[in-house]
């Protein structure tokens, strides 16, 4: 069998990637997306081809021979973004951490090296891949050397092939015969001149016809048409140039061993190392040995398992004299054991069996949990719960969920395993579960595992948070997080563990009359579409209503994608006024998307046994400290719409109880009057003034009681658009306003409210120095954006260190507020619960004859959670359903 060899264009894969993945930077703040794209497009490659020599060629940052035939050559080239500049010297350690040879000749480009070794391979007799972005490699394609070009579509990268038969067929021109095509036609990118007025399609019926251009120049009078046979004559001696140009050298001076390329040893452990600090967990699947520091870490502690009732005894006396220990739940649907650690180097699992009862297990835990003589070190605590006795009561004032701590400590990642917290806060190599057990349908459940496995990866757990205690314990402590941690954050875990188990009651009756209801509209919407249309199409598909839009209407042709016209919902806003399809659209696609989001998706989540759905409430998921809703999503009701709002109907308290709803008026525009100290809005809030009417009265120059309800709301506007750093774009566009009116309005505003700019301005001055946002109670979001070079990123960053401070106290506000009002309600003994939380609104599920009680304990607790220089306003109401509290 012949050998295989793939030859790579380093900068082309590299900067191909660079523009097909969202930018990403690992802990350090270095940028990755380039080199994650460039290393799963070799990899994929190398799987399906499975190649024994690979080589990268990059270009170098010098004049090639041919700048010195043609100075302009790639003058026009885009300066590469600093965000890439940045990825190239990265890429090329990675390549040479996997041993795979990374060629730069000074004066030649990478095309030329790939060119020389190309035609080397063949001539030994192997099997040539190219891989590049660049179609000028074409060129090189022959029976046996097969040029791969990568396309990012949806979903994932797909390759184009060519040998040189697919080059004829797609292109009507031999490879060699391409030149002479580029050679007539030009290439912007490259700066290459070629003949003026001649394109690809003139350029491949010339070459066609008389293979070369110096054929057709000598054929300069049969030539047709006639303007390219003039201008091929005027211009001969450019057309030569640029062919010699595009033409790629094969006979480079490269001295190169073969034996070089060969791919031995990739997953090594110095890649290992290099894919764990660059934070490429996909990519850790691939190693087989035993990654990085693991081996000498578990040489160095002791894991021991104990099934047995009078080791689990021995252990729990020693437990009991610890002053500090970890725990952690193991099991995925049901408990399988306990692991515990309470020194650096050990480890124990306890696991459940003939002598050791789930029960047992269970109870110990309640126990533990009971007795407050210990610091108890946990995990994402609210969520092992769930693997024992959902009524469980514990006391969270002796807990550490280190699951918390260290997303307080860099709220900004996705996850924080215990392989994560080991990385960043022990500086060990452990293997991640993926790693361990694969992810997906192929991923090994925890009852398969053997009894040594289960417990190296129970105590990998309970040990890494043990010893991780300390650490975050004084991060938060250095950083000045230490009250946010334990008055707000960890008190809440018993608050939103106790909701979902609450959940929410789900009339279905209620349900399918509002599915049928949404059905008929949605009916009536596409009969309306269509008859506007004039013809009946998939509304749902891009490309038809496209074409309806912008071909059979004649609209406006906003913005277009690579795959034909855009239809997002952002261009259907820029086209309200051109014609009365789009009102219908967007009702449509608002409409579609509440019947399959909530009117069906609502069904799969209510428990047969209550007839409740249990959402769960994420701490440690905004970067801002806000609480999220999953499984499903209750946060997100649309309540724009009429019909959207109706959702809330479907929602009802249990028999004898009714909804009391309290919300929070203003919330973060109130917390903005008080960090900036602003005279004229603390003066408003205290005198319970419309505050968008005086916005308006001021911004407009208009007299308080003369100011009209569109000045309001274009205020109202403004007023929320500063909290949120928005730009004169941002809010020309939510106003449909000009651009220079938008600004006007800003300035205004800020020429009223002088004290609010100076604040916003000194947010973003100490998160540059800093480095971070800091909210009233302590909260941090790092903001690494502000460093960036490119200005786009860098002003979201400047909108983050203005909207954080205020975004996240109103978060840490709310929290404080559902802490209170839930103690309250216990210590009152009320048969009320608290069973939901929206942004700044709790949903109290109240006992008819606690209303009143009710009313003022969110009215006390709600109002008083934090004393600032302006009342905290609340609106309470009372309701048979959810939507009858609004």
């Amino acid at each position: 069998m012949d050998k295989k060899i793939l030859l790579v264009d380093g900068h082309s894969i590299l900067n191909r990637a660079f523009y097909g993945v969202p930018l990403l930077t690992n802990k350090n703040g270095l940028y990755t997306n380039a080199v994650y794209g460039f290393l799963n497009i070799l990899f994929k490659t190398l799987d399906e081809e499975k190649n024994e020599y690979v080589a990268v060629a990059f270009d170098v940052s010098k004049p090639t021979f041919r700048h010195e035939m043609y100075k302009e050559y790639k003058g026009t080239r885009k300066k590469m973004p600093d965000e890439l500049v940045a990825q190239v010297p990265i890429m090329k350690d990675v390549l040479k951490a996997m041993g795979i040879k990374v060629i730069e000749i000074e004066g030649y480009e990478a095309d030329d090296v790939i060119g020389t070794i190309a035609h080397l391979s063949e001539k030994k007799g192997y099997q040539v891949s190219v891989l590049s972005g660049d179609r000028d490699l074409l060129q090189l394609a022959t029976d046996q050397v097969k040029i791969r070009i990568p396309k990012t579509k949806k979903g994932g990268t797909e390759i184009e092939d060519y040998f040189q038969s697919d080059v004829i067929e797609k292109y009507e021109v031999t490879p060699l015969e391409y030149i002479d095509v580029k050679g007539l036609m030009g290439d912007p990118s490259d700066n290459i001149p070629g003949v003026p007025s001649i394109g690809e399609k003139t350029a491949t019926k010339l070459i066609k016809e008389y293979k070369t251009i110096e054929n057709a120049f000598e054929h300069i009078d049969d030539v047709k048409p006639q303007r390219a046979a003039t201008n091929l004559k005027e211009y001969y001696e450019q057309a030569i140039l640029s062919k010699a140009l595009a033409t790629i050298k094969v006979d480079c001076d490269i001295d190169i061993d073969f034996e070089d390329t060969k791919i031995n040893d990739m997953f090594n452990e110095n890649t290992y190392k290099q894919f764990k600090e660059l934070e490429f967990k996909r990519l850790l699947t691939r190693f087989e040995f035993e990654k990085g520091d693991s081996h000498s870490y578990l040489e160095e502690v002791n894991f021991t398992t104990i099934d047995a009732k009078d080791g689990f005894n021995a252990l729990k006396e020693t437990l009991s004299q610890k002053e500090v220990l970890s725990l952690t739940l193991i099991g995925e649907e049901d408990l399988l054991g306990i692991s515990f650690s309470y020194e650096a180097k050990n480890g124990f699992f306890v696991t459940s069996s003939d002598e050791i009862t789930t029960p047992m297990l269970t109870d110990f835990v309640m126990d533990i949990l009971s007795n407050a003589n210990h610091r108890i070190v946990v995990h994402d605590f609210k969520k092992q719960l769930r693997l024992i006795d959902s009524k469980v009561r514990f006391d969270t004032s002796y807990l550490f969920d280190t699951h918390i701590a260290a997303y307080l400590c860099n709220p900004s990642k996705e996850t924080y395993h215990y392989d994560e917290l080991a990385d960043e806060f022990l500086d060990i190599d452990i293997p991640s579960e993926e790693e361990l057990f694969g992810k997906g349908k192929s991923k090994i459940k925890l009852n398969t595992l053997d009894i040594e496995a289960l417990t190296t990866y129970a105590c990998y757990q309970s040990n890494v948070f043990y010893n991780a205690y300390e650490v975050l314990k004084k991060k938060l402590e250095s950083e000045k997080m230490t009250e946010l941690f334990y008055d707000i954050e960890m008190p809440l875990i018993e608050v939103l563990y106790e909701m979902e188990q609450n959940g929410i009651k789900v009339d279905k009756d209620a349900l399918k009359v509002y599915s049928y209801q949404l059905t008929k509209r949605i009916t009536e919407l596409e009969k309306e579409i269509f008859e506007l249309a004039g013809v009946t199409f998939n509304i749902n598909s891009p490309k038809q209503l496209g074409e309806i839009l912008f071909e059979k209407l004649q609209l406006p042709v906003v913005k277009k994608t690579k795959t034909g016209y855009s239809t997002a919902q952002d261009v259907l806003e820029k086209l309200v006024d051109e014609h009365p399809i789009i009102h219908l659209l967007t009702e449509y696609r608002q409409l579609t998307k509440l019947k399959s989001t909530y009117a069906d998706g609502l069904v799969d989540y209510i428990n047969e046994s209550d007839h409740r759905i249990h959402s769960q409430f994420n701490q440690t998921i905004t970067s801002t400290g806000r609480i999220s809703s999953t499984e499903p999503n209750l946060q997100n009701i649309p309540i724009k719409l009429e019909l959207g709002r109706a959702i809330r109907k479907v929602f009802v308290p249990e028999a004898s109880h009714c909804f009391v709803d309290a919300d929070y008026s203003q919330i973060e525009l109130r917390l903005l009057a008080h960090l900036s100290h602003d005279e004229k809005l603390i003066e408003a809030y205290q005198n319970d003034q419309d505050i968008h009417r005086l916005t308006a009265s001021q911004v407009f120059d208009t007299p308080f009681e003369e100011v009209t309800s569109l000045q309001r709301g274009n205020a109202k506007a403004v007023n929320f658009g500063i909290v949120y750093g928005i730009s004169a774009y941002g809010l020309s566009q939510d106003l449909n306003i000009s651009r220079k009116q938008a600004e006007e309005y800003i300035d205004e505003y800020f020429d009223k409210y002088p004290s609010v700019k100076i604040f916003l301005e000194n947010c973003v001055r100490l998160a540059k120095s800093r480095g971070f946002a800091v909210t009233m109670f302590g909260r941090r979001r790092q903001i690494p954006e502000l460093k960036a070079k490119n200005f786009m990123q860098r002003s979201f960053g400047e909108r983050i260190a203005m909207n954080s401070p205020i975004q996240g106290s109103a978060a840490d506000v709310i929290k404080i507020a559902m802490i209170k009002v839930y103690k309250a309600l216990k210590e009152k003994q009320l048969k009320s619960k608290l069973i939901l939380q929206v942004h700044d609104e709790l949903l109290i599920e109240t006992h008819k004859d606690e209303v009143e009680q009710v009313k003022e304990i969110l009215e006390n607790e709600m109002a008083k959670a934090v004393e600032i220089s302006v009342p905290l306003d609340i609106d309470i109401n009372v309701g048979a359903t959810w939507y009858d509290t609004k």
